[in-house]
């Protein structure tokens, strides 16, 4: 890929995606795969002016290491360091910039269970100071090609093919042309547009059925509001969180779930993936679930705390959305949930509330927005997909038919 094509790139998500401010600090999440890349985003952040950069890098291999040869004691234990370090960025709120490149089977074979005690141990410790962070951080996930991720979603090409191919699809979808911010500008303008269409109609249901078997009515909370696109964080920044996003988005009540769907695309948690699955929701709670590949991981992914079995958001994708249409299984959910229709377990958004800013994290969440360690999406959006909107006053207002907007 042309280096000058990756420095459009890199300055997108710098500029556009995180919008780094003048004087702010940074972090980039990345792995081992694109070294090269990961200095062209650093290099870009010191350009828009960030105070200071720092990388922190992971490894899917060493991290397998780490759980085969330490204790849950010793990987539940939140050091003071760490807490320290939590504290910092509660106090300084530095950009967060995610760059996903993983192999969507990297984890096979860790002990998950052994993980999973050890996660939900930490988490008690961790999770204040993410409150504290809450709607006040900019971030941004971006993804880049791992040769392991590449040849998942190419097989039978040699390594650097696919790794390329990965990269003009990446790139593609992500609207790096010949002036990015001007096309995100315009995305964003599409999506705002839509979302305040959804807002106006005051939906207190969505009912989604499909040939696939999926007839599922989920309630909305009335004070909740569409979102989509780029997004202000209470700190006044304007930046885009995902690149790309198809997605019109809301939190859902929690408890107000019943009926069955049906996953139309594999999910990869934490590095394994679970395929051809279904959710039985009833009052709210997934209370069964069944697939053909991850049964057991996706039962205890919805263990992993009292809000893993209720949902988090329902978000509306087309059909015609250029990841659906470029006829591509990413196997990542930052593309593929952005290729359909998609639900999620676990934890909801405070700020699709309206006003949240005026409210605490608590009234949010006394409102309906579910709270839990993790937040799960799983994409049941398909071409025989209808969805309709059961509003405040009576009215059923079509959403989506045929997989794609109704309106």
């Amino acid at each position: 890929m042309k280096k000058s094509v990756l420095r459009e790139y890199a300055r997108l998500i710098v500029r556009c995606g995180v919008n780094v401010q003048k004087g702010q600090e940074v972090t980039v999440y990345a792995d081992l795969d694109q070294p090269e890349f990961v200095q062209m985003v650093v290099e870009e952040a010191y350009k828009a002016k960030a105070k200071n950069v720092t990388v922190e890098w992971s490894y899917q291999p060493l991290k397998k290491i780490h759980v085969r040869y330490r204790s849950v004691k010793t990987m539940g234990t939140v050091l003071e360091w760490e807490k320290a370090k939590q504290e910092y960025r509660c106090q300084v709120l530095p950009a967060r910039i995610h760059l996903v490149s993983e192999d969507p089977d990297g984890l096979k074979g860790i002990n998950m269970e052994k993980l999973t005690k050890a996660n939900q141990m930490a988490y008690p410790i961790l999770k204040p100071y993410a409150d504290r962070r809450e709607n006040k951080e900019q971030w941004c996930i971006a993804a880049v090609p791992g040769i392991a991720w590449a040849k998942k979603v190419f097989p039978g090409m040699r390594a650097s093919a696919a790794v390329e191919k990965l990269w003009e699809a990446i790139l593609a979808t992500s609207r790096v042309n010949e002036d990015p911010v001007k096309a995100w500008e315009e995305h964003n303008a599409d999506l705002h547009k839509r979302c305040d269409y959804l807002n106006s109609l005051n939906i207190r249901s969505l009912h989604y059925t499909a040939e696939n078997g999926t007839d599922l009515t989920v309630g909305m909370i009335p004070e909740g509001q569409w979102k989509g696109g780029g997004d202000t964080s209470l700190q006044g920044v304007f930046f885009n969180p995902n690149i790309p996003t198809e997605e019109c988005f809301i939190t859902p009540m929690r408890g107000q779930a019943e009926g069955i769907v049906y996953a139309t695309k594999p999910l990869s948690f934490r590095g394994l993936l679970i395929e051809n699955f279904s959710v039985r929701f009833e009052g709210g709670k997934a209370v069964e679930v069944k697939a053909e590949k991850g049964e057991e991981l996706l039962k205890t992914m919805i263990s992993m705390d009292e809000g893993a079995a209720y949902l988090g958001e329902c978000a509306l994708v087309p059909q015609r959305s250029p990841i659906a249409e470029s006829g591509i299984l990413f196997y990542n959910t930052l593309f593929d949930e952005n290729a359909a229709c998609h639900l999620a377990l676990g934890m909801g958004f405070a700020d699709t509330i309206r006003d949240f800013e005026k409210k605490t994290l608590e009234e949010c969440r006394n409102l309906g927005v579910n709270d839990s360690m993790i937040h799960e999406d799983f994409m049941i959006g398909c071409d025989s997909m209808n969805i309709d909107g059961i509003c405040a006053d009576g009215r059923t207002v079509p959403i989506f038919r045929g997989g794609n907007w109704a309106f």
